[in-house]
């Protein structure tokens, strides 16, 4: 039980870096931007995340993004900034 609980979480965050670098500006550094409002009023977002915030929580804590806020909440977040910090499997890094 536990490992398909961990295996569905890998494939949520997993999805959330294929939907940062789907709705994100790419930097100079080479890292995707996204802002959190623009993540949770995605049309596509909202049908794929349960939990779009537990979703983020669970990529910071894996260092798979990062962001300023200690919690994200729609309104008072929406111009939080989400950098994706590892790319979707398949995708390098760029330099």
């Amino acid at each position: 039980m536990a490992a398909e609980v961990a295996d569905a979480i890998e494939r949520e965050v997993e999805q959330l870096k294929v939907e940062i670098a789907r709705l994100g500006e790419k930097q100079e550094n080479g890292e995707i931007h996204v802002k959190f409002g623009v993540l949770f009023d995605d049309d596509r977002c909202q049908q794929v995340f349960e939990a779009l915030a537990g979703t983020l929580k669970a990529a910071k804590k894996r260092k798979v993004i990062a962001y300023a806020a200690p919690l994200l909440l729609k309104g008072a977040h929406d111009n939080e900034v989400i950098r994706l910090l590892v790319p979707p499997e398949g995708e390098a890094k760029a330099e």
